[in-house]
């Protein structure tokens, strides 16, 4: 058998918990998701701007809070930011190498989030 015991105040660990529930870990998805469209808008490769204006972005709220960026650009039912990231063949027997341009991008995104988070933790003080 496994016994659990504890004691002293819980008051910061409850205070803490409750405003992840009351939605406090959403608050700034929002401002994250346009931050990351503005960086992948700016760093896609530029013919036709197409491309570099279909960046969108969404919200998944559930048990792993997520943000999903996406890009509408479809043809033949492929998005064209696969086919630039990747590399592609092309119709006459040619190959186009594909450009690593959304890792680059989306990395000082994804550290202002890591920064963010981690003084929003450090200052609710669990």
């Amino acid at each position: 058998m496994i016994g659990v015991s504890s004691s002293g105040d819980h008051k910061k660990t409850v205070d803490f918990l409750k405003r992840i529930i009351q939605g406090d870990i959403y608050s700034d998805f929002h401002r994250y998701g346009e931050m990351g469209v503005n960086a992948l808008s700016q760093a896609t490769p530029v013919d036709s701007r197409l491309t570099a204006n279909s960046w969108k972005y969404r919200i998944v709220k559930g048990r792993r809070p997520t943000i999903e960026w996406y890009n509408t650009n479809v043809v033949s039912g492929t998005p064209v930011v696969i086919l630039i990231q990747y590399g592609h063949g092309t119709g006459t027997g040619g190959y186009v190498a594909g450009r690593d341009f959304i890792n680059p991008a989306m990395r000082t995104t994804f550290e202002k989030i890591a920064d963010d988070v981690w003084k929003k933790v450090k200052t609710w003080g669990v």
